[in-house]
């Protein structure tokens, strides 16, 4: 990613990028916003509409239900005020995927405003980021490019995705840097999946974002013109296209010109953007109350009954389970990543007889073995249940670490829960002073360099004995009473 013209970093620091975000969340309801059409991804061409998502004369749409319940489940998750009336609105434009010439949306009521987010201010410390509005509206259809034919492209359009249900949610130009905004994305992200209200499929559409970018002198008191660079499939991208939209403007007002306002494309394989069209403005659609549909309520009943569905959320989450089961920020921060890891990890840990080696045991043991076989925790052939048993199994001193690698190695070689595993290997840790006792006198005996050695201020070599008694073991001996009687025996010798 680079400019004709590379910018000196003096040039970059005189200048101070100013973001903002647009993101479109499509939420997972079981029909669309406005009609009782199936809400699903893909599908063939055009079957999954009707009348009122094709805009039909005298079709009437209706508003559903499940669809404003999770978009207030999303306002409150981000901490935004929801207002209890609300207004749909008619924004008007003409492009093939929209058969109704229009789209329903907010404009000036929408459902909620005024929230925030937090993200690192890359000092240890953190930037609040301000959350303008959460609206609701309809998706539009899509448009599918099929390369040229006879020097004229040709267009598909396909209408499933017509009226499904959209929250957009609209960022302040808050943010300054872009791995701000990369970091506001996938925080804004995992808080959406916590609330179950969308998958978030970036692939398939689920989640798009444009990124609103300006650059303006530092001190300055206005900002300055911004470009929209839109349909970028992934936060990498996002980052990416902001990086060199920053530099392109910067490139743009050193040279004496000005920056248009208008909407950009970002091409990654070549890491830039290209103009698209002018930029319209909230006049261009005509914005009018919608005819068809009353105002929405949101009374304190009804949200009180929606907000008892909203779960523990991700930075609380991290916070008590650093409290409640003395994990480390980054163990935390890792269980916390998903809701369903979380839970999974919580289930286990308060069944266990210590809930730490409940979380060793997954991220030392489990999470490599899955990643390394290409599975989802879901699909472990370990269950949470059998991770409780080796680690109270390990906790009593009846299985030592060598041995518990060997029983999950054989776990996942043979697809077979760790319960099933033990019972037929059942192999015993020695625990026995005794026993051990005399296979340290043993090995002792037949090493008498080693003990000189150790008795010459060689401390370390008591690995060495360590080693032996458990080889001669075959790798049961307790280890931390081994090792408290090789060195009460080296000592004594």
């Amino acid at each position: 990613m680079s400019l004709t013209a590379a910018l000196s970093p003096d040039v970059l620091a005189k200048y101070q990028p100013v973001i903002g975000l647009e993101v479109h969340v499509q939420l997972l309801t079981q029909t669309k916003a406005f009609c009782g059409c199936i809400n699903r991804y893909g599908g063939e061409p055009n079957t999954h509409v009707c009348p009122v998502c094709l805009g039909l004369p005298g079709a009437l749409p209706v508003l559903n239900r499940q669809a404003v319940e999770f978009a207030v489940l999303a306002s409150k998750a981000l901490n935004l005020t929801i207002n209890e009336e609300s207004i749909f609105a008619r924004k008007n434009y003409f492009y093939p995927d929209s058969p109704k010439g229009y789209q329903i949306s907010q404009f000036d009521r929408p459902l909620a405003e005024n929230g925030w987010m937090d993200v690192s201010d890359g000092k240890g410390g953190t930037r609040r980021i301000g959350i303008t509005r959460l609206h609701m509206e309809e998706d539009a259809g899509k448009s599918i490019h099929d390369g040229f034919a006879d020097s004229a492209r040709s267009t598909y359009i396909d209408l499933n995705r017509c009226g499904t249900p959209l929250v957009e949610i609209v960022s302040e130009p808050d943010l300054r840097t872009p791995e701000e905004a990369y970091e506001y994305l996938t925080k804004l992200k995992e808080i959406l999946l916590y609330t179950g209200v969308s998958d978030c499929n970036m692939e398939e559409g689920s989640l798009r974002c444009d990124a609103n970018v300006s650059v303006m002198l530092k001190g300055a008191a206005e900002y300055g013109t911004k470009a929209e660079v839109k349909n970028v499939n992934s936060f990498r991208f996002i980052r990416e296209a902001i990086h060199f939209e920053i530099e392109r403007q910067i490139e743009v007002v050193e040279s004496g010109a000005r920056v248009v306002q208008e909407s950009r494309l970002y091409n990654s394989a070549e890491g830039r953007t290209y103009s698209m069209r002018s930029k319209e403005a909230a006049h261009d659609y005509r914005y009018f109350p919608e005819p068809d549909l009353p105002a929405l309520f949101v009374d304190n009943a009804w949200m009180t009954k929606i907000l008892a569905d909203l779960p523990e959320l991700p930075e609380a989450r991290r916070a008590r389970m650093i409290a409640d089961y003395d994990l480390t920020a980054q163990d935390a921060a890792t269980f916390a990543n998903t809701r369903s890891f979380a839970d999974a990890f919580e289930a286990a840990a308060k069944t266990a007889k210590s809930p730490k080696r409940v979380a060793n045991l997954i991220l030392g043991e489990l999470v490599g073995r899955l990643n390394a076989a290409g599975l989802e925790l879901s699909q472990s052939p370990v269950s949470m249940q059998g991770i409780v048993q080796a680690a109270d199994l390990v906790e009593d001193g009846k299985l030592s670490s060598k041995q518990l690698k060997g029983l999950f190695d054989i776990a996942f070689e043979k697809s077979e829960d760790f319960a099933a595993v033990y019972e037929r290997e059942k192999p015993q840790q020695i625990s026995d002073t005794g026993a051990i006792e005399a296979m340290i006198d043993e090995v002792i005996a037949a090493n008498p360099k080693q003990v000189e050695q150790f008795k010459g201020g060689k401390t370390t070599v008591s690995a060495f004995f360590v080693g032996q008694v458990m080889r001669l073991s075959k790798g049961q001996a307790n280890p931390a009473l081994l090792n408290e009687l090789v060195m009460k025996k080296l000592n004594a010798a």
